[in-house]
C-alpha cells in the first residue's frame, strides 16, 4: 500500500522539526532528575534520605503540569529546593521553546500537505468497492461525481485547487469521496488515488489544460496498464497521440458529441428527445420533439464548435453564413464569411432578416447572450442555439430562453458518465441512428414503451452483471441446470403478472450484442443487461436476482419453503 511512504514522510517531517526541541527537553529533565538523586535530603532518624530516580522523575512531571503536590516522598532539604527551583525556570522555557515548535509545525506547509496525503491514501484504501479516480473538479468534475454517486458508484477526485476540495466535504454524496488538492499528472499522487488497486476501473481525466490531461492519461497508463482511461480533448493532435496508448481508452470531445447530436436532432428529433430525457436535460420530455428548421443559418463565432456545427449543418444542405473576428484558415467553401465581431451590422450583412436559425459559438458568455439579444431584436422568429462556457452562468442562460443550450462541459460529463455507468447504451444509440427501414417506428416503440412503464419519473440507466458476485441467486439457479428468461427477473414480485418499470435496451451475451431482445431470452452466466427504470425497480431487481425464494417463485410461479418446518413439511408432504 502507497499509505506505508505518505506514513514515512510525515513520521520524517515531524522528527525533523521536533528533534531540537525533544533533545532539549531530555537534557534538561535528565540533568534534574541526576541532581535531584544526587543531592543529600533531610536526615530521617539519623539516616540522610535521598530521592529515587522515580520519584525525582515524578516530582519534575507534576511540577511541570503546574499542579503542585508538594514535597514527595519526604520534606526536601534547603540544598534540594534551590536545585528544584533552578529546575522548574529552566523546564519552563524549555516547555514554551518546545509548545512553539509544535505550532510551527502544525503551519509547515510540507508537514500539512504529507499529512493530506496520508489522510487522502488511507481514505481511498478504505473503499472496498469499484472506484473511479476524477482528475479534474471543475464544471465537468462535479457533474460527474454526482452522476456516479447517485448511481452508487466511488469517486476519488484530485484538483490544484484546495476550494473545490474543500468543496467536497460540503456536497450531500451518498458516499463520501475522498479529494486531494495536487497536480493530478504527477505520479505519485495517482498512487496516492489507487490507480493501481484492484479496485480502480478507469481515470477520467477532465482538466482544462489539453497537455495536462495528455500526461495524466500517459502516467496512467504505464502505472496500470489494465485501467481504463477516459480523457476530455478538443484538440486533433492531442486525441491522435491519445489513441496510441493502448488499452481502453476513450476520448471525448465535446463539439463532435454536440455536432454528432445536432445532427441527429436534424434528421430524427425523436432520438434526440430520447437522449435529452435519458441525460436527464432540464426539461425534457418524450413528448415534444425539438426541430432545427431549414433554410438559411447564421453562425456567430468559427472556433472549434462553429466549425463542427456548419459541417453538419452544409451536410444536411443547409446554407451557413459565418462571422468570426478572424480571417478564414480552412479551406472548405463558405458561401458567406464575414470577418468582424458579431453585432446589428455584421448579423445584417449576414442577412439575418431571412435566417431561420442562429448558432451563437462564441468561447465567451457575455458575447453569447449579447449576439442572442442583437439577434431576436431583427428577427423573433429565429431558431436559436447558444454556447454556454461557466456553468455560474446557468441563471442567465435560463432567462435567454434559447431552442438549445450547448454547455461544453456538461456535454463531457454526460458523455463520461454514460461510458461508465453504461457502457452499452452506444450498441443501443448505434442500433436506433441506423439508417435501416423501420429503425424510425422502433425509435417511437421505445419512447412509447418508456413513456408507459416509467412517465414523469426520473429515468434511471441500470447495468446488470450476471455474476457470482452479483447475481448469486440466478448464477445458483443456473447451476442446478434450469432455465432463467429474462421475463423472469423483471416480473413484479407482488404480481407476477405485471412487469417492473423497467425496459430492457441491450444484452451482451457470449460476445454478441442483442438490442431490444424479447422475454423469452435465457439468461447466461456472465451476461450484462443494461435496462432504463426506476430507482424503486431498480431495488427490486437487484433482490430478485439475489434472493433465491423470489426468484424460484418468479421463475415457477411455486413459493419455495424457507425455514427448516416448511422444508420438512414439503418433502414430506411431496412423497406422500
Amino acid at each position: 500500500m502507497y499509505t506505508s511512504n505518505e506514513l514515512s514522510r510525515v513520521s520524517f517531517i515531524v522528527m525533523r522539526e521536533m528533534r531540537t526541541p525533544l533533545i532539549a527537553l531530555i537534557t534538561v529533565y535528565s540533568v534534574a532528575i541526576f541532581g535531584m538523586v544526587s543531592i543529600p535530603g533531610p536526615e530521617i532518624d539519623g539516616k540522610i534520605e535521598y530521592l529515587s530516580i522515580f520519584h525525582a522523575f515524578y516530582f519534575m512531571t507534576y511540577t511541570a503540569t503546574t499542579t503542585g503536590f508538594g514535597e514527595i516522598p519526604f520534606a526536601f532539604s534547603d540544598a534540594q529546593r534551590l536545585w528544584a527551583i533552578a529546575c522548574l525556570y529552566v523546564s519552563v522555557v524549555t516547555w514554551f521553546y518546545a509548545l512553539g515548535s509544535i505550532v510551527r509545525l502544525f503551519q509547515n506547509v510540507f508537514f500539512k500537505r504529507a499529512v493530506d496525503e496520508l489522510r487522502f491514501a488511507l481514505s481511498v484504501n478504505r473503499i472496498g468497492a469499484p472506484f473511479y479516480i476524477i482528475c479534474g473538479f471543475g464544471d465537468t468534475g462535479s457533474v460527474l461525481v454526482r452522476g456516479l454517486n447517485d448511481a452508487g458508484l466511488h469517486a476519488v477526485v484530485i484538483d490544484e485547487s484546495a476550494e473545490r476540495v474543500m468543496a467536497l466535504k460540503l456536497r450531500n454524496y451518498k458516499t463520501a469521496v475522498p479529494g486531494l488538492c495536487a497536480d493530478a499528472s504527477v505520479p505519485r499522487h495517482l498512487l496516492e488515488a489507487g490507480v493501481t488497486s484492484e479496485y480502480c476501473k478507469a481515470v477520467v481525466a477532465i482538466t482544462s489544460i489539453e497537455d495536462v490531461n495528455l500526461k495524466i492519461s500517459a502516467v496512467a497508463r504505464l502505472l496500470n496498464p489494465d485501467v481504463g482511461i477516459l480523457t476530455m480533448s478538443k484538440m486533433d493532435v492531442f486525441e491522435e497521440t491519445l489513441a496510441t496508448l493502448g488499452g481502453e481508452v476513450h476520448i471525448v470531445d465535446p463539439f463532435k458529441t454536440f455536432a454528432k447530436v445536432l445532427n441527429a436532432c436534424i434528421n430524427n428529433p425523436a432520438f434526440y428527445a430520447l437522449n435529452n430525457w435519458l441525460v436527464g436535460d432540464k426539461g425534457a420530455n418524450l413528448e415534444s420533439y425539438v426541430h432545427p428548421p431549414v433554410g438559411g443559418w447564421i453562425i456567430a463565432g468559427y472556433g472549434r464548435m462553429g466549425m463542427e456545427a456548419n459541417h453538419v449543418l452544409t451536410m444536411n444542405g443547409i446554407k451557413t453564413a459565418v462571422i468570426d473576428p478572424h480571417s478564414r484558415k480552412k479551406e472548405e467553401e463558405i458561401e458567406t464569411y464575414i470577418t468582424g465581431r458579431a453585432n446589428a451590422k455584421t448579423l445584417r450583412k449576414a442577412g439575418i432578416d431571412h435566417a431561420v436559425g442562429l448558432l451563437a459559438a462564441a468561447d465567451d458568455d457575455g458575447q453569447n447572450l449579447s449576439v442572442l439579444l442583437n439577434a431576436r431584436s431583427l428577427n423573433q422568429n429565429l431558431f436559436t442555439i447558444v454556447r454556454q462556457n461557466s456553468h455560474q452562468n446557468e441563471l442567465a442562460f435560463a432567462k435567454a430562453d434559447a431552442d438549445m443550450i450547448m454547455q461544453p462541459t456538461l456535454v463531457t460529463a454526460r458523455k463520461i458518465l454514460l461510458l461508465l455507468i453504461a457502457p452499452l447504451l452506444k450498441h443501443f444509440f448505434r442500433y436506433l441512428l441506423a439508417r435501416e427501414p423501420g429503425r424510425d417506428d422502433d425509435i417511437k416503440q421505445v419512447i412509447s414503451t418508456l413513456r408507459d412503464k416509467i412517465g414523469d419519473k426520473k429515468p434511471l440507466l441500470v447495468t446488470v452483471d450476471f455474476t457470482r458476485e452479483k447475481s448469486r441467486a440466478v448464477i445458483q439457479y443456473l447451476d442446478q441446470g434450469f432455465d432463467v428468461l429474462l421475463g423472469d427477473i423483471i416480473a413484479d414480485p407482488r404480481n407476477p403478472e405485471q412487469e417492473l418499470e423497467l425496459m430492457l435496451f441491450v444484452i451482451q451475451s457470449e460476445g454478441q450484442v442483442i438490442v431490444l431482445p424479447s422475454n423469452d431470452h435465457k439468461i447466461k452466466e456472465g451476461d450484462q443487461l443494461l435496462f432504463c427504470g426506476t430507482a424503486y425497480a431498480k431495488q427490486i431487481l437487484k433482490s430478485t436476482i439475489n434472493n433465491e425464494y423470489t426468484l424460484h417463485y418468479l421463475c415457477t410461479g411455486i413459493h419455495k419453503p424457507s425455514s427448516y418446518f416448511a422444508q420438512w413439511y414439503a418433502r414430506r408432504f411431496n412423497k406422500a
